[in-house]
């Protein structure tokens, strides 16, 4: 046994010892197929960590008989790639036989870097295999994507982990087999659980399981001591972020408070900011109750104050008090809407007048010259309202963007709005 991590030695010689991905590696599968019948072309593997990114390439490599180049983007250049493209056709030249570049990380090189190995992908003297945690249409370049078909990945299945770590403990040659240990059926249940899709946090983690244990079993209790403080997972600014507080959002809009519970719960747990989710909690309650329910927003505001006071774990509550009353609330997205229109007009009619009949006339010469002449004063109107009285820009006169929906709080608000546009009609046919 070497002195490499047991991630790292177990990683599968063969398509067969590969674990998961059958959506790609089935028998008959146009992946599993190029792989054996050693049809290189270049690809771009996207998946979280621990799916078999980097496993796979290798794979890839050896069934093919290609040379393996790796680089990682964190650390790689531009000298680097060209020392790699060196590299492939010296091979090319003198072993007659092609190389595989495979960069990890691959949307943390910049345009620059990614456009220093692009012809030598177009040309064939290297095949290019990129892995990534970020979704490729916004990480990488067109030029490198219309050339590289990309696979997706998902994170493994309790089933496939548990396979993984079954191979690890009895391999004598790479894994621990030497060592005659066994895990029980809960144990390997709870720590493929905890490996969150993760194969290589799976491996690690039995690793220092079996590095504790004194006798042949594993015991659960073992096994939830080296578990104890792992998080699920969760990438602060990448894609799952992204897609986990777009799912709370959604649960939301959609009315589901069981669903919108177990999205907070998930990034609490996973490690994002309450601060972070207090602040889009408050753009839900505008964006989709608004008027509906006005009560969503002082909630959601209250919760931001109760999270900020304080802190965690105790804000966490009031938090999941406010998701689960947005969930429950009537909603309505008129008042988004109806800024996002008002917006839109704002920027492209330019720098309209105000009304002269609007404008303040604090001097003598701007009451000479009209301004506020022939305002009606609404509180001296029957009913408190100027019928027919208008204060847009002249361009702008009838634009409407708030159109209250027939849900909560804005079925009488657009009853209110009905009445008055009634009275301004009956004004103007007077």
């Amino acid at each position: 046994m070497t002195d490499a991590p047991l991630a790292e030695r177990m990683r599968p010689a063969t398509l067969e010892g590969f674990f998961g991905q059958q959506h790609l590696l089935a028998p008959g599968k146009p992946l599993r197929e190029a792989i054996e019948s050693g049809q290189l072309h270049s690809m771009i593997f996207w998946g979280p960590p621990g799916s078999g990114k980097t496993t796979l390439a290798r794979l890839i490599s050896r069934v093919s008989g290609a040379h393996f180049l790796s680089l990682s983007a964190v650390l790689a250049g531009v000298k680097d790639i060209r020392d790699a493209v060196a590299t492939a056709r010296t091979v090319r030249d003198l072993e007659q036989r092609p190389t595989l570049l495979f960069i990890d990380e691959v949307h943390r090189f910049n345009k620059a870097q990614q456009d220093a190995f692009l012809p030598h992908v177009e040309d064939g003297t290297l095949t290019f295999i990129g892995a990534t945690t970020e979704n490729p249409s916004f990480a990488l370049n067109n030029a490198l994507l219309s050339r590289a078909r990309v696979y997706l990945l998902h994170a493994l299945e309790t089933e496939d982990i548990e396979r993984v770590l079954a191979r690890a403990l009895s391999d004598p040659a790479q894994g621990l087999g030497d060592l005659g240990l066994r895990l029980s059926g809960d144990a390997a249940t709870l720590l493929a659980r905890s490996a969150d899709g993760d194969a290589r946090r799976a491996l690690n983690l039995l690793e220092l399981a079996a590095r504790m244990t004194v006798g042949e079993e594993i015991a659960p209790e073992t096994v939830a001591e080296v578990i104890a403080g792992s998080v699920r997972r969760f990438d602060k600014g990448g894609d799952i972020f992204y897609d986990q507080i777009s799912a709370l959002h959604k649960s939301v809009r959609g009315s589901d408070p069981n669903a919108a519970l177990y999205w907070l719960a998930r990034m609490i747990d996973g490690g994002c900011d309450p601060l972070y989710v207090a602040r889009r909690i408050v753009r839900m309650a505008s964006e989709d109750i608004g008027n509906a329910d006005p009560r969503a927003l002082d909630l959601a505001l209250n919760a931001w104050e109760a999270q900020e006071r304080l802190g965690s774990p105790e804000g966490e509550l009031a938090l999941a008090q406010a998701v689960v009353y947005l969930a429950c609330a009537a909603k309505s997205n008129a008042v988004y809407l109806a800024w996002n229109e008002a917006l839109a007009d704002a920027r492209s009619s330019g720098s309209l007048d105000v009304p002269i009949h609007l404008r303040n006339a604090p001097t003598k010469l701007l009451e000479a010259l009209g301004h506020g002449r022939a305002y009606r004063y609404a509180h001296d109107e029957p009913e408190g309202y100027a019928a027919a009285e208008t204060y847009l820009p002249d361009a702008l006169a009838r634009r409407r963007y708030y159109r209250p929906v027939d849900r909560g709080l804005e079925i009488r608000i657009r009853e209110k709005l009905e009445r008055l546009k009634a009275l301004d009609e009956a004004a103007r046919r007077d």
